[in-house]
Parts: C-alpha cells; structure tokens; sequence
C-alpha cells in the first residue's frame, strides 16, 4: 500500500509543489491549510501572509488540479496561545521575539502532526528550503541547509524535535526557488508566479505597536506615557511613544536630531526607556542562547569551530562555545557582529548541518555599551 503523507499548504508556490512531487514520487497525498486569522485582521487584510483567505483559496485550488484530499485546521486557540501571547509577553519584556520560529515548533509541525496522525496520515510534509538526513550509527536525524542558499530556511527549524523529524519529509530542499516556479509553471498551478509571504501574519500592517495596545498588552495610560531616549552615559537625547515600538540595532523612528546617525543599543522596559549609540554600539562579540534543542549529541560537537547565525538572512559566522550547561551556551563570536538582540534565535551550524539551535539572552558584553553597565548607570540617575 501506498503510505499517506499529509503536506501544509500555505497557498504559495513552495508548498504546492512540494505536494506534487511527492505525489510523484508515489505518495499517496493529501493536503491541508492551517486557519490561525487569530488577530481579527488577517482575514479582511492580508494578502501576502501563509494563513489569510487567500492562501486557503489558492491551497484549495491547486489540491483540486492535483485531485488530492483537501482540509482546513482550525488552530486559532492554539496559535493565540503559542504565538500572538508569546509575541505579545516578549515585547513588553524588551526583547524581539520571532513568532515564525514558535508557530514552527508549535503549530505547524507539532500540532499539525498530531492531526495527521488523527486522519490516518504516515507522514507530513511542508515547502521549507531544507533537508533531513539520518545518521543511521547514531539513530538521529539532523536539518542541513537546502540547495538554494538565498532561500534556505534551516534556521527556523531549530526547535523540531525527533519524533517530528522522523515523520516529515522536506521535498522542495533539494531544488532552487526557480526550479520551483518552474515546475508550478510547467504543470499549470495558478500559484506559479505569486510572491514569497513577508509581514507577520497577524500583523498585516507591521505596526508592532499598534498592534501590542490593541492586544490590551499596553494600559491606555501607558501608551499615552511618553518615556525618554537616552544615551549610554545617561544624557537626556529626547522621546519616544512607547519602548515597545522599537528593537536592538533600530535607526528609523527615533526622530531625534544629532550629528551622527543613531542607533538603539539596549531597551529598559520597566523605565520605558530607550538606549541609542552610534554604529559600534550595536556590535557585540558573545551572546549567551538558552533553552538549546540540540540535533547532533553533545560529544560529537567541537566547541571550538561552529558557525552561529543571529538572525535568519545574517551570514553565518565564526564562533566557538563555551558551555554553561547542556543547553545554554555562550557563543564566542570570532568577529563583532551586528545587532545581537534579546529574544532572537541563535542557531549554530558546522557547516550544512544545524547542530542546534536557541534563544538569544541579554548581553553578557563586558564594556561601556553593555546591557549590564547600562542598566547600572541608568537606574543610578533615575534613582540618585
């Protein structure tokens, strides 16, 4: 018999595809788009976004040219739980969270396993520009990086755990984003041609701010409290609406006349203020990441040669570890690099492969620009 696998159908190219292929491959197919329209707004605006209206009529389309199995999942509970509260809590703690990242470990691979299994599914299957390998010797299986390196999207797979991996199939890693379109081309799909999702789903206007005082996460006084910019030694430079419209390495939005361009360097929730430098500020060399799922068992990584990317369009970089435990390391960058930020995942690599990967913590940066320093010296003139 033929084993079912059960692909996540956005309605973009990618995912399309990678249901065709594996129908060509033998599988016997099926596919499904996950409702999340958790902010009330995805629904009526956006276009571009992997869950708006427009994706689940595009997923149904391409399923029925296909002529495979088509089902919508309503996770909108779940993925306000997990993704939106999640957001929402990391930015009024200052720090810059990534909500793709969490739906990835939460609800588009976890939990949309778990209903595949429910339907009589073997397997499941999405459009990301990465592949799977097995070490058959060590019994696990790792994400490297997929062939087209301007779309690879191994670093947002990080949190994927083994039962995950080993039921999940990446058919789209070992192509280019050309070749897909191509292919969609070649066998008539009517998402051939339709442009990458960008915005946040469920903030189609990309308004961070606006969107955290809608959610109540800001009181009405609060967002009418107008907090100060500072700079590292504590001069008063102007205003800002609110520490919560901004994040670590930002330049636009401050409004703030000086000589030099100015950037934030550090955020200070529980003073609502914002800390701004100039460009060397922004550079740190070693960040401590936490809550690390590891891929590649401990003993079989060399701390003194990874490769840790900071965001997912940074360029890897040289780094070494030191280890604070088995699941929090400090990263030990060979070069400063730009806008480590809070909240961020830091994924380390040797070469294609993810070793593993975790989230960014505040500074441990000794110098005049660290976190550390900075929230001394303000709290000593607010407070003197």
């Amino acid at each position: 018999m033929k084993k079912k696998i059960l692909v996540a159908m956005s309605g973009g190219v990618d995912s399309s595809v990678a249901a065709y292929l594996l129908q060509q491959a033998g599988w016997e197919v099926g596919g499904a788009t996950i409702r999340t329209w958790a902010s009330g707004d995805c629904e009526e605006k956006n276009t571009k976004s992997c869950c708006g209206v427009i994706g689940v009529e595009d997923a149904r389309d391409v399923a029925e040219r296909l002529e495979i199995p088509y089902h919508v999942f309503n996770f909108e509970k779940e993925f306000k739980t997990h993704v939106v509260d999640y957001f929402t809590d990391e930015y009024m703690k200052g720090n810059t969270p990534n909500p793709c990242i969490a739906c990835n470990e939460h609800i588009k691979f976890k939990l949309f396993l778990q209903r595949a299994r429910e339907l009589g599914y073997d397997k499941i299957a999405t459009g990301h520009y990465a592949q799977l390998k097995y070490d058959k010797h060590k019994q696990h299986f790792v994400v490297s990086q997929g062939l087209d390196a301007a779309k690879d999207q191994s670093y947002v797979l990080f949190p994927l755990s083994q039962d995950v991996l080993s039921h999940l199939e990446l058919p789209v890693g070992q192509y280019t984003k050309q070749t897909i379109r191509e292919i969609a081309g070649r066998i008539g799909l009517c998402v051939a041609n339709k442009p990458d999702s960008q915005e946040i789903c469920f903030i189609p206007s990309n308004d961070y701010g606006a969107f955290l005082e809608k959610q109540g996460a800001v009181s009405a006084a609060a967002s009418e409290d107008v907090g100060q910019v500072r700079d590292k030694e504590g001069s008063v430079l102007g205003t800002h609406p609110g520490y919560y419209h901004f994040t670590i390495g930002q330049r636009k939005g401050l409004n703030i006349a000086h000589p030099h361009a100015l950037y934030v360097i550090d955020i200070l929730p529980e003073e609502n203020l914002v800390i701004v430098g100039p460009k060397e500020d922004v550079y740190s060399q070693r960040c401590e990441v936490e809550r690390i799922n590891w891929f590649v068992p401990l003993e079989q990584i060399n701390p003194n040669h990874v490769q840790a990317k900071i965001r997912s369009r940074h360029q890897k970089a040289e780094a070494t570890l030191s280890f604070l435990s088995n699941d929090h390391v400090q990263v030990n960058f060979r070069e400063p690099q730009d806008a480590i930020t809070p909240g961020q995942a830091c994924v380390l690599y040797d070469g294609d492969i993810v070793l593993g990967g975790g989230w960014i913590g505040r500074s441990t940066e000794q110098g005049k620009a660290s976190s550390a320093h900075i929230r001394t010296r303000m709290r000593e003139l607010l407070f003197a």
